[in-house]
């Protein structure tokens, strides 16, 4: 009976509020978007939550996105490695190049949830030429939250790392540090 109710009342009236008018409600839902999925089977997640998740990534709300970025990455346990890398991670990825800070600040705050699905080895591949990028963005709270990233990054990378990130984490040091000065050196 619970299924049936998710599936046939719950799940459409949730999916309305998504692509509501108001961009309040849909700020609102997109807030949720992690915490409801948490309670769908992921084949419903997928099927009826992550089209509204790809059309709120574009919304032409900023705060609607940002509301969105800051829970998104939740949804990567909730959908599995698979539906992470094939329908999560292009969206991670827009949303770190949107041109709203606030934005790419709340997805480099969660980075640490996709680790942990889909492994550090093709986290690096996709998101260090992001990262790499963000590392000289021009707004310094965004670099600031690379700069408190870099450290995560680098224990998961292990002993392996210079193999996985090439030149990139010395190149992302560089940018850093010219940023921020030679005292950063002492927090990595």
């Amino acid at each position: 009976m619970t299924f049936v109710f998710l599936s046939f009342k719950l799940v459409p009236a949730y999916v309305r509020l998504l692509r509501d008018n108001e961009a309040e409600v849909r700020i609102a839902g997109a807030g949720k978007v992690t915490k409801f999925s948490r309670i769908l089977s992921p084949e419903l997640a997928i099927q009826h939550i992550l089209p509204c998740v790809k059309e709120l990534s574009t919304d032409s709300s900023q705060h609607v996105r940002s509301a969105l970025a800051s829970v998104i990455m939740g949804m990567a346990p909730v959908l599995g490695k698979d539906a992470t890398i094939e329908q999560l991670l292009p969206i991670f990825l827009s949303l770190l190049k949107d041109e709203f800070p606030d934005v790419r600040l709340n997805i480099i705050s969660k980075l640490d949830q996709v680790n942990q699905v889909i492994g550090i080895d093709l986290l690096s591949q996709s998101l260090l030429p992001v990262i790499v990028e963000l590392a000289e963005d021009r707004h310094w709270r965004v670099r600031l939250a690379i700069i408190e990233y870099i450290p995560l990054l680098a224990s998961q990378l292990g002993v392996g790392s210079k193999k996985v990130c090439g030149g990139h984490c010395k190149f992302i040091q560089c940018c850093l540090i010219k940023n921020f000065g030679e005292g950063l050196l002492f927090c990595m």
